[in-house]
């Protein structure tokens, strides 16, 4: 067993598919599986369930993930520890953010990042926001770019990167949709407007207590994941949604979205650089958490 074969094996974990790792990992399918096999004969159990369609993990292989990422961590740390510190850092560290931070949030790091850590590559993976938190605590993810709770968990660590208001949107030609107009909410409006609302996580509870507050039970018309796709449903006049205001500023649907004036405002969504503590012993990871928003 070798640290090259961990991470081909976490590339698999993560395509789930041999053709795909193979093109991720730069080796040969028959590379990939000869060194999968060998693996599995050096733990002595399987690790995945294969057939001619898929790729699954079986439970033996989940658990070897984990030991798989801690290694390989650790084998970073004291290569970092023995060599010669003043010489560049190599490697690869993976990273988690929605599609609207990669383009609003990330480039901004990455460029400061890459002019002082050429050698450091960012594995990055884009998704539902809300998903960033527990794919740190998982360990799936090295760091994300996440909503900020109000009480951060246990062994995670956070850099505050922007602050950005919640907003109830519309259509901007609204059509058979009965718009609250401007001002103090009127229960039977709002009990009538179909909303299109996050499946879970930080704004979705927010959503959640307004309405409890205003004694109205949403009708729900739509529960999807990621806010571009709140605000792509929205312009298409499908109903009133919420996002943060920096979704709205980089959807190339906002000219087709009006922003309704509602009082009282939601709580304003906190956005950080986030991981666990322990992950910061990796000094590829401090790296980028040292140069970065903070």
């Amino acid at each position: 067993m070798n640290i090259r074969t961990l991470q081909h094996f976490l590339v698999l974990t993560d395509h789930l598919h041999f053709g795909q790792a193979s093109v991720a990992a730069s080796v040969s399918i028959s590379a990939l599986s000869r060194h999968i096999r060998q693996l599995e004969n050096d733990v002595g159990a399987a690790l995945f369930y294969r057939d001619n369609r898929s790729v699954r993990l079986t439970p033996a292989g989940e658990k070897f993930q984990h030991y798989a990422r801690d290694a390989i961590q650790q084998w970073q740390q004291i290569r970092h520890e023995l060599s010669d510190r003043s010489a560049d850092l190599q490697g690869e560290i993976s990273l988690y953010c929605s599609v609207t931070a990669s383009h609003s949030i990330l480039y901004e790091l990455l460029n400061r990042f890459r002019r002082e850590y050429a050698g450091i590559e960012i594995k990055l993976h884009t998704g539902d926001p809300e998903n960033a938190m527990s794919r740190v605590i998982a360990g799936e993810e090295e760091l994300a770019i996440a909503a900020l709770p109000n009480s951060v968990p246990r062994g995670v660590v956070c850099q505050a990167i922007t602050t950005s208001p919640l907003l109830f949107i519309a259509p901007k030609h609204a059509g058979d949709l009965e718009l609250p107009a401007a001002g103090d909410p009127v229960v039977s409006q709002w009990s009538r407007l179909p909303m299109i609302l996050s499946e879970g996580g930080l704004a979705r509870s927010r959503v959640n207590q307004w309405f409890r507050e205003l004694g109205v039970n949403p009708r729900i018309y739509a529960q999807v994941a990621g806010n571009e796709a709140i605000a792509s449903m929205v312009s298409l006049g499908l109903g009133v949604g919420v996002v943060p205001k920096i979704v709205l500023d980089n959807s190339p649907m906002a000219d087709n979205i009006q922003v309704l004036n509602v009082r009282p405002e939601l709580e304003p969504y906190n956005v950080g650089l986030c991981a666990l503590k322990k992950s910061l012993n990796n000094p590829l990871v401090r790296a980028f958490w040292e140069n970065g928003p903070g």
